[in-house]
């Protein structure tokens, strides 16, 4: 299964991504994933990504695409790949394009997890973690055990203010690229307003 996951951020698509490369033993890959390891591993393009970074810049479309390229020659991508938060844009979906054509192994699905933004910010803004144990919870559909309940925090990136600051991205940046795949054939809806197995169901039979 060669396939891009995409969705808005808070909509479940880290523990969707969990179960699904475990079924389809995929591995998952992710932008930050594919920046950590390739820093790590000091390749040319790894330098390159730490100089910049360490520049406070932003990592360019070639440099991304170069990474991209990188990691999907690696074994384990040899029979599939699923990559999340790449591309984020169109012009960087029309270089993941051409990359896979040379390859002679085009994308088979397009795997879009709908999510309202209504329900997105329910979803995060009630997030409370416990900072000792790192364990989540949510103070409508998963409450914290009253003997913890007045150590739990809310993260700094679960404020109302966060919530919509990423979602603004999302509708910007990503969501040009629903239009773009769909014209392809390749987009896969799947409704995640629902429990996680039932999500994992949908997912499973679009794909399938």
């Amino acid at each position: 299964m060669r396939m891009i996951f995409i969705g808005p951020p808070g909509a479940g698509k880290g523990t969707q991504a969990a179960r699904l490369v475990e079924r389809f033993q995929i591995p998952h890959i992710s932008t930050g994933d594919m920046f950590r390891a390739a820093i790590k591993a000091e390749t040319p393009l790894g330098l390159r990504v730490k100089a910049i970074l360490a520049a406070g810049e932003l990592v360019g479309d070639d440099v991304t695409v170069g990474l991209v390229r990188e990691r999907l020659s690696q074994s384990d991508a040899a029979e599939g790949f699923m990559l999340d938060g790449f591309p984020r844009t169109v012009p960087q979906a029309e270089a993941l394009e051409a990359m896979l054509a040379e390859q002679g192994r085009p994308l088979q699905a397009v795997l879009l997890l709908e999510v309202p933004d209504s329900v997105i910010e329910r979803r995060v803004v009630g997030r409370r973690m416990d900072p000792e144990t790192k364990r989540i919870y949510h103070i409508d559909s998963n409450p914290p055990p009253p003997e913890i309940a007045g150590r739990v925090i809310q993260r700094p990136d679960d404020t109302p203010e966060k919530s919509a600051e990423r979602l603004g991205i999302y509708h910007s940046q990503t969501s040009p690229l629903i239009p773009f795949y769909e014209q392809r054939g390749l987009l896969r809806r799947v409704d995640g307003v629902a429990p996680p197995d039932e999500v994992t169901k949908r997912i499973v039979a679009a794909l399938e």
